[in-house]
């Protein structure tokens, strides 16, 4: 399904010199570039809580914001890669550029461990007397973190568009983006473990050089295959067509509406009975930008001020991204799951016993592998198994909006159990009297925290791909190709959101002290859980509401999908 997005997005009539690149050529030079910058980006952002605690004396409620906010970019600027990729340079050139933004971020990280001037001095008496860093050291340490963000945003999902590109044929998109699924979670795994244990057991400096190393690989694969790579030359932005309906709409808003088909606007491609069709009445004020004035034309038909006039399928292309609001709306706060439960479940591992024999220890900063190993596994057994038995059943594929109210469910029950394990792990604090021994490990095994990382990965794994799904079938066609960056922009705010909400909780309460131990962590789950739940009817209520646009295609686009696949 995300093949599709980019392909429809990115549909052209493609010169014979472009055809004759591309394809399945491309495809080890892509993956190894994604490899490479997964196993990067995992590598140094799954540990960084665990290393501004130990090496920089990051209060641990700080050190869980900062990664939040560096996450919440990360989801947030693919959207301006994607405009600059589509609208100006290209992917490829986008690739390059973000990925040497990348690798600069990340060499200032690494000079933080290795260089004693860059970060401060070792703990006294434990942890009661710590050194605050410079001012020099905390900018040289937050550069590297904004410049690591900014290069990992503009790569990932580019490498995506770009990739989708290589192909002509939605089938082979589909392939391409089932291997490139399983490239980037193969690689996000490979950080989060081999990479984060040599930077715990071995050496925070190694761990952070294999880093750079692995992004400057991923760099030279891409070089190497610019003569194999179809470019596409840039055909400018989709937005631009919505932001032509709002200020059409704003010239015109004192011109009376009419009722014949004649006054208004069609493009002379479309179909016949799009021509003849006058706007829809919802949100009618927009049908402003769509009525024909004097001197809006040419001679010959066409546009004379694309400012002034759109066409009826703009504006109803622009109603429709009004109508599927609500539900974008309706999926940040589920979105806030992951936000939540990745860097707190790092703060709890910090206090549990995390041997799994006497010589194997699992380093907190690898808790994040549960969620991804949950979501690839399910995401499988799902497509698998689980839709072809409801499918038998009752004859009928899972809807979207289906798919993703259960993420809702398994999300808020997530955190559910989030907040019951933590209940158990600060009674045992609380037993043993670790509440004033900062670093004292609470006699709880780490798989305790588990089950809460596997069911947040179920969810990931119903919810995503059904939004994917709504999207591409909803989203006007020339912005099809954005459905998974606008996905991209849900989970950013809801990073933000985690951020603020987590915030506003520290300064209201004293559920979040520095030491967990002496906190209520287990009531912040709660929350989230209950919000969840109000967010879940809110969700609900949106679906019931919601009128599919797209039904009929949709469906179309099953059938043969089905018969393909057949």
């Amino acid at each position: 399904m995300v093949g599709e997005v980019s392909g429809n997005g990115e549909a052209q009539i493609l010169p014979d010199s472009a055809r004759k690149q591309g394809s399945w050529t491309t495809f080890p030079f892509i993956a190894g570039t994604l490899m490479g910058s997964s196993i990067a980006v995992s590598g140094w952002a799954n540990n960084l809580i665990v290393y501004m605690i130990e090496k920089f004396h990051v209060r641990s409620i700080d050190a869980t914001q900062t990664f939040n906010m560096a996450a919440a970019s990360s989801s947030l600027l693919p959207v301006v890669a994607a405009i600059l990729a589509d609208s100006l340079v290209g992917c490829y050139s986008v690739i390059w550029m973000s990925s040497l933004v990348s690798i600069l971020g990340i060499i200032l990280l690494a000079l933080t461990a290795m260089l004693e001037p860059l970060r401060p001095q070792p703990c006294q008496n434990g942890l009661s007397m710590c050194p605050t860093p410079s001012k020099v050291q905390f900018s040289v340490l937050y550069s590297g973190i904004a410049l690591a963000s900014i290069g990992v945003a503009g790569t990932r999902f580019t490498i995506a568009a770009m990739g989708a590109n290589q192909f002509d044929n939605s089938k082979d998109q589909r392939i391409f983006f089932n291997w490139f699924a399983v490239t980037l979670y193969t690689s996000m795994v490979l950080g989060a473990t081999v990479i984060v244990y040599l930077e715990e057991n071995v050496s925070w400096a190694l761990g952070y050089c294999l880093c750079v190393a692995v992004n400057v690989i991923g760099l030279a694969i891409l070089l190497l295959g610019r003569r194999y790579y179809r470019h596409l030359k840039p055909q400018g932005s989709p937005f631009t067509s919505l932001a032509h309906v709002v200020i059409a709409t704003i010239i015109k808003r004192k011109v009376p509406l009419s009722s014949r088909a004649e006054d208004y606007y069609h493009q002379k491609d479309g179909p016949m009975e799009k021509r003849a069709s006058v706007p829809s009445k919802s949100f009618g004020f927009l049908n402003h930008a769509a009525l024909q004035t004097e001197g809006d034309t040419e001679v010959d038909g066409s546009i004379a001020k694309s400012w002034r006039l759109c066409s009826v399928q703009q504006v109803e292309d622009f109603k429709n991204l009004i109508r599927i609001f609500p539900l974008l709306s309706s999926s940040i706060i589920m979105c806030t799951t992951v936000p939540v439960v990745s860097p707190l479940t790092v703060l709890q591992a910090l206090t549990v016993d995390r041997h799994l024999r006497p010589d194997l220890k699992v380093p907190a900063g690898s808790m994040i592998v549960f969620i991804l190993t949950s979501t690839a596994i399910n995401l499988t057994f799902i497509d698998r198994v689980l839709f072809p038995l409801w499918q038998k059943i009752t004859h009928r594929s899972p809807m979207p909006l289906q798919r993703i109210g259960l993420g809702h469910l398994f999300n808020m029950i997530g955190m559910a159990v989030a907040s019951l394990v933590e209940s158990k792990r600060l009674k045992l604090a609380q037993i043993h009297h670790l509440s004033d021994h900062p670093g004292s490990t609470v006699p709880m095994l780490v798989l305790w925290l588990v089950p809460q990382l596997v069911l947040v990965g179920l969810g990931e794994a119903f919810h995503y791909p059904g939004q994917v799904t709504l999207y591409y079938q909803e989203f006007p066609k020339p912005l099809r190709s954005t459905a998974t960056a606008m996905i991209s922009v849900v989970v950013g705010i809801a990073y933000f959101l985690s951020t603020a909400v987590i915030d506003l909780v520290r300064r209201a309460t004293t559920w979040l002290p520095d030491n967990i131990n002496k906190g209520r962590l287990e009531k912040v789950y709660l929350m989230f859980a209950l919000m969840q739940m109000l967010n879940f009817f809110y969700f609900l209520f949106c679906a019931k509401c919601f009128k599919h646009q797209s039904v009929e295609e949709g469906n179309k686009s099953t059938n043969e999908s089905s018969n393909e696949e057949k």
